[in-house]
């Protein structure tokens, strides 16, 4: 097989004969074509020739590091090859959240190279950070959450698993420090594309990071961290799952509820987002507490409210730490318009 190197590219990694050593499958031939619109990874949707009759699948889903230099950089610096590749071999298969099947797996602990082999899951489709959902889409995303939060709420093993390090709250001074580091950047790229009182409000933010992220001995459990439209497929009328979820990238020990707020702040736009928003929250209660959680309406509020800052951090500090492209520019912008004006509807700073 050949090896995981520094910038190996799709074409010369997934050849036949690679991929047939690492599925053990009779593969003839094969025939890549990009797919999804990830920045940190690459991904290829490999059509695949058998040179015999097997129970293979037609189609899969590679992934390996991003080919440009700035996201690559950032995945091997930030561990999220590490964390996704650590996700589908340790925690996948323990969790009734709907993920891709994972047919390979391999990590490099030197070089942070890795590669996935992962169902394709087409014909379901890829969620639209830009444009946003529909509230019946977005009922299916929240009802989806528990089923990653509830199995491990408060479980201390978490601890244990030092590659879920650097969730929510965790060292709450150094983040600060980075993305206040960033911001002067994320201001000059789109200070005329984003409202003032927003902005005023990022400025604010920077100068409370520790409290904001100071939240006592709350339990943790799984957070996915980038719990958004663009890391979700939707079934069709043709076919596919009703939902998953994929890129797992930044999965952490980390506050849950975080993932709630981030994904309603920008995955609906303001005025869906108010008009459906309670009812929501209290979609992931009732499947929270179905589960056996013991979580109350006052304190998932709470949390609700005090994490809406979460994704303009991500807008602010992914911005600058990827290779810059005019869909990831409208994105980020999306995310930081939506999710300031999330905090200011609901009085973030009166959570500190």
């Amino acid at each position: 097989m050949a090896p995981l190197v520094p910038g190996i590219t799709a074409e010369d990694l997934l050849t036949a004969a690679w991929l047939s050593d690492a599925l053990n499958l009779p593969i003839a031939s094969v025939t890549l074509q990009p797919v999804g619109t990830g920045q940190i990874g690459d991904c290829e949707r490999v059509t695949l020739t058998y040179s015999e009759a097997c129970d293979g699948p037609a189609t899969i889903v590679a992934k390996i590091p991003s080919q440009e230099p700035t996201s690559r950089n950032a995945g091997v610096a930030l561990g999220t090859y590490r964390k996704e590749s650590s996700f589908y071999r340790d925690l996948r298969d323990r969790l009734p959240i709907r993920a891709p099947l994972c047919h390979y797996v391999d990590f490099n602990d030197t070089t942070s190279e890795f590669v996935l082999l992962l169902e394709d899951l087409a014909p379901a489709v890829q969620g639209d950070q830009i444009t946003g959902c529909t509230p019946d889409q977005a009922a299916l995303a929240v009802s989806e959450l528990p089923k990653l939060h509830a199995p491990m709420w408060g479980d201390p093993k978490l601890a244990e698993m030092e590659w879920l390090s650097g969730g929510y709250g965790q060292n709450p001074e150094s983040t600060a420090q980075f993305v206040g580091f960033l911001y002067n950047g994320f201001k000059d790229r789109y200070s005329e594309r984003i409202d003032d009182d927003i902005l005023e409000l990022s400025e604010r933010m920077l100068t409370k990071m520790p409290a904001m992220y100071d939240l006592g001995d709350r339990p943790t459990t799984l957070q996915h961290s980038d719990y958004r439209l663009d890391n979700m497929l939707f079934g069709t009328p043709e076919g596919g799952p009703e939902i998953a979820v994929v890129d797992w990238q930044t999965v952490a020990n980390g506050y849950g509820v975080a993932d709630l707020s981030y994904f309603i702040g920008a995955g609906l736009t303001p005025a869906d987002r108010r008009a459906n928003e309670e009812d929501l929250v209290r979609l992931y209660l009732d499947a929270m507490t179905a589960a056996g959680v013991d979580l109350t309406w006052d304190e998932l509020w709470w949390q609700y409210r005090r994490h809406t800052t979460s994704g303009l951090v991500m807008a602010i500090g992914a911005s600058q730490v990827v290779g810059q492209t005019d869909r990831g520019d409208d994105m980020f912008v999306t995310m930081a318009q939506r999710h300031g004006r999330h905090a200011l509807d609901l009085e973030f700073e009166q959570t500190l």
